[in-house]
């Protein structure tokens, strides 16, 4: 987890408004940097990639490093169009810029949630999280090889955020944790939110870990780097028919309300506090 910065540093999402938005304002795709994404015209399909390669990366580390690469562009279709290299005394660095493209009008964005839609998630909560925890010492490792495998190595959920063009109102993926990016969705759509805690799915492996509790449930729904997709709809049969088409599993987690903010509600209606929402980069 990243540290906090001097307390004379404003928060993240504070620092981007306040200095780096006003850098993008006449970007229109930009929106004010107050998304994940833009809208430029990248090549079809590619990434870059900046490697800082300490003296133990020797040629064997490379092949295998390359060779993991080469299963990744099969599988997502994208290729290396460019980058940098260094070598480096300090730790090893990587950083990836990934590209992608979605036809003209069909980029779901943080804002376009509405009042009365249902707030949705792919998959499972809390999985890496509970991965995290289990490589700190929380559990024996090779009891719970899913969840490390989770935390490790994220699948993104390519196919069914493709399904969900002209079904979601609103989305984004789940890194800072659910709660943390739920926030940021209504926050950009000027809504509130609303959570079940006993309706965010958790997976066998994660409630083997830890039992099925409230504290489970707090914990998986403020976890980050599980990569799913949150986002919110008003059509549960398209957001069904797009759940099969992409072959993942979709749960029903709540709703969206006027007002503003984000809550996680017991099972009689009453909000369930919660040391922070998430992942805080700053």
């Amino acid at each position: 987890m990243a540290s906090r910065g001097p307390e004379s540093r404003p928060g993240e999402f504070e620092l981007i408004a306040k200095l780096f938005a006003p850098l993008a304002k006449n970007v229109p795709g930009a929106f004010g940097l107050r998304d994940d994404v833009a809208t430029l015209a990248p090549p079809k399909a590619g990434y870059l990639l900046t490697l800082l390669l300490p003296d133990w990366t020797d040629t064997r580390w490379l092949e295998r490093f390359t060779q993991g690469l080469s299963r990744d562009q099969s599988e997502f279709g994208v290729a290396l169009i460019g980058g940098d290299m260094s070598g480096m005394s300090g730790p090893l660095a990587i950083s990836v810029t990934a590209y992608g493209f979605a036809p003209a009008g069909a980029m779901i964005r943080r804002a376009g949630a509405r009042p009365g839609d249902t707030v949705f998630v792919s998959g499972t909560i809390g999985d890496a999280g509970g991965g995290l925890a289990v490589l700190k010492g929380e559990a024996p490792a090779e009891k719970h090889s899913f969840l490390v495998t989770r935390y490790r190595t994220p699948l993104p959920r390519v196919a069914l955020g493709q399904a969900l063009r002209g079904v979601a109102s609103a989305a984004l993926d789940v890194s800072d944790g659910l709660m943390a990016d739920l926030e940021h969705l209504a926050d950009v759509s000027q809504v509130a939110i609303s959570v079940d805690a006993a309706r965010v799915p958790l997976s066998a492996e994660l409630l083997a870990l830890r039992g099925d509790t409230l504290e489970t449930r707090q914990r998986a729904c403020i976890a980050g780097d599980d990569y799913e997709i949150a986002f919110t709809s008003s059509a549960r049969e398209s957001v069904a028919d797009a759940a099969r088409h992409a072959g993942v599993t979709v749960t029903e987690i709540g709703r969206v309300e006027a007002g503003r903010g984000v809550r996680l509600l017991d099972g009689s209606g009453r909000e369930i506090a919660l040391p922070r929402k998430g992942f805080a980069h700053f």
